[in-house]
């Protein structure tokens, strides 16, 4: 018998109507004679909601307790959704992600899925049932309930798709898939009908919100197709799966990330300051990216190291921040005032012509950048955060959509 497993955004169950309508949707799936297990989000912004209670009782509230309470989101959402398909006459059970057998490690708060064993949902399955499972936590192999971050149900997803050997995982939002930018800044972003891991998950990192980076990266290891779909709005999607080389080549899109912190490490000893500040880092649980170290001196004699924070998605960033000015003292600055504007695709960096391209478009409208970082799949600049619209649309025009720019003027 065929099996899939389908995933529902918050957005998707933001009330009870809407949960009804998914209610419908799987039952008529059901009634196709497949199986399926429903990975749910919490409610609409009730993670957002607990988050600000947690606050309101302590500025930094323990990261143990903050699992505890966030994983209520998704327990609510799972057992509506289960008394609603009972209603429909469809047999259905929920269960948490430690019923279900979801193994994390001990990182709370962003946890890291270690091993699935599924052998619950799968005597569900066999007994005729939808399995509801609550996306976004799981267990520590010290039994700790944990979370796995922002976007977390995607990973909770794709993992159980893997273990029970699913036909394929189906990931439902309040957008038909996956765009060549937003379309809330780019009127005429297009939609991208398949898109290749490496790309998708670059765009994911990069600052796109429709897929989590984690899940891409566990579809890509265990060779797991994921259709990106609406839940109310059905007539195309986005197919992310393995495609052959050079079949999408060229900058596919264009990805911005308005809010970030650059952190740099100057002076003497820089590099021992940014060996201290990534020790702090990884005890906090905070990760960092576009990684720029030279023990060698710069004009001022001082060697210099920097790095970037995706800083609104850090627990605790302003606690930390001032932990780091405290030790480093004036050899630590922070810089708020940039942004990350990202063009994604295959074969980007084969030749610097892109990259060149993409210099004199910027500067040619009067957009200054103040650091580049390149791989495989990705160039990402920086750029200032009141620019970061701009930029994107300009990209956008010259690459993708039919506007002609010329780079120069």
């Amino acid at each position: 018998m065929t099996c899939i497993v389908q995933k529902f955004g918050g957005s998707s169950l933001s009330d009870v109507d809407k949960i009804r309508t998914v209610a419908r949707m799987i039952a008529q799936v059901k009634k196709q004679g497949t199986d399926v297990a429903a990975v749910v989000s919490a409610m609409g912004k009730t993670t957002n909601q607990l988050v600000e209670m947690a606050r309101s009782m302590s500025p930094k509230p323990s990261r143990r307790e903050m699992d505890m309470l966030l994983s209520t989101g998704e327990r609510i959402t799972m057992s509506l959704l289960c008394i609603a398909l009972n209603e429909l006459g469809v047999q259905s059970i929920s269960l948490t992600g430690s019923q279900c057998g979801i193994i994390t490690n001990h990182r709370h708060n962003d946890a890291q899925v270690i091993e699935v064993r599924p052998f619950r949902v799968m005597d569900e399955l066999a007994e005729g049932r939808v399995v509801v499972v609550g996306g976004f936590q799981g267990v520590s192999y010290k039994r700790d309930i944990t979370t796995l971050g922002r976007g977390g149900s995607d990973t909770t997803a794709v993992a159980l798709a893997a273990a029970i050997d699913a036909d394929r995982c189906e990931i439902y939002s309040d957008v038909d898939g996956v765009y060549s930018a937003d379309p809330s800044t780019v009127a005429d972003a297009r939609h991208l009908p398949e898109v290749s891991y490496p790309v998708m998950q670059e765009m994911s990192a990069a600052g796109a919100k429709v897929l989590n980076a984690q899940a891409v990266q566990f579809a890509k290891e265990k060779q797991i197709a994921i259709y990106a779909r609406s839940t109310f709005d059905r007539r195309r999607e986005t197919v992310v799966r393995k495609l052959p080389p050079g079949r999408l080549a060229g900058v596919q899109a264009v990805v911005s990330e308005e809010v970030i912190t650059r952190v740099r490490i100057g002076g003497d000893h820089a590099l021992a300051g940014f060996k201290w500040a990534l020790g702090l880092l990884e005890q906090e649980q905070v990760p960092v990216k576009e990684i720029h170290a030279a023990d060698g001196p710069d004009d001022s004699g001082a060697s210099r190291v920097s790095f970037v924070v995706s800083s609104p998605d850090v627990y605790g960033w302003r606690e930390i921040r001032e932990t780091l000015a405290g030790q480093l003292g004036d050899a630590v600055g922070f810089d708020t005032h940039l942004g990350a504007l990202s063009l994604i695709g295959e074969g980007l960096n084969r030749t610097n012509a892109t990259l060149i391209e993409a210099l004199a478009l910027l500067e040619g409208h009067d957009i200054a950048v103040a650091g580049v970082t390149t791989t495989s799949f990705r160039i990402s600049l920086l750029v200032p955060r009141e620019k970061i619209d701009d930029g994107v649309r300009l990209c956008h025009g010259y690459w993708i959509s039919s506007t002609v720019l010329d780079p120069g003027h």
